[in-house]
């Protein structure tokens, strides 16, 4: 098994990396490093290229994380052993990067003002959505919940991200917005992201560094779940 070196939990801003192919399998590559996010934790996977040697390159549409880092290739994928250079789309990581970063803003608020734990959630290019444990919104509620949203983005606040020993973690962290007890025995260090006097928890995604990146939050709709749990849909502008 290849311990694939996860440039991304490092730097989310690295957008073009080398990298040699440790093992193939079908369209599956496993790469020694890589800044390619595998789908996870509600963010989807990254997109992007392999260039090779002789011109050769091949497009990455779809990274999915198992025993293995495994990157999904068009067409014969590249030999062990071969040294590629790895680029992003750029475009697909960034908004991925924001809407993270707004999921973050958004769970803050709704524990803040309405002691609402998030349950789930799940981004894409254009929209996200959120869940969480509430009985029902009403429109003056959402409106609430996006002006408190912006007032955040607009203060410009810095997004950092880090890792702590597990049972620091699990003294440190809200119970409430960080659910430690869900994650295995074998992992003993946690990544933190924490957006400065708003709020810190465990993630493994990829975030801005700054929540003026983020740009306008625009709640479009909600849905009731079942029994006391709500669901928020949002986009940035």
């Amino acid at each position: 098994m290849t311990d694939t070196t996860q440039l991304y939990l490092e730097d989310s801003e690295l957008r073009s990396f080398e990298a040699t192919v440790e093992a193939v399998s079908g369209d599956r590559v496993v790469l020694d490093r890589t800044a390619f996010y595998p789908e996870g934790g509600g963010q989807p996977a990254d997109h992007g290229w392999l260039y090779g040697p002789e011109g050769r390159d091949w497009r990455v549409t779809d990274v999915q994380k198992g025993a293995e880092i495994f990157h999904h290739v068009e067409g014969e994928p590249p030999e062990a052993g071969t040294t590629l250079t790895a680029e992003l789309d750029w475009d697909r990581r960034h908004a991925h990067m924001r809407y993270h970063t707004a999921q973050h803003l958004l769970s803050a608020v709704l524990l803040e003002e309405f002691d609402a734990e998030t349950t789930g959630n799940q981004l894409y290019e254009d929209r996200a959505r959120l869940d969480c444990a509430y009985p029902r919104f009403e429109d003056d509620d959402l409106d609430r919940i996006e002006e408190r949203v912006n007032e955040y983005v607009e203060r410009s606040i810095p997004v950092d991200w880090y890792t702590l020993d597990r049972e620091e973690a699990e003294e440190q962290l809200d119970p409430e917005r960080t659910r430690l007890e869900l994650l295995p025995d074998s992992i003993t260090e946690v990544r933190l992201v924490e957006i400065t006097g708003v709020d810190r928890t465990a993630c493994a995604g990829t975030h801005v560094s700054n929540t003026e990146e983020v740009g306008e939050f625009v709640v479009t709709g909600r849905e009731t779940r079942g029994s006391e749990e709500e669901r928020v849909r949002f986009e940035l502008r």
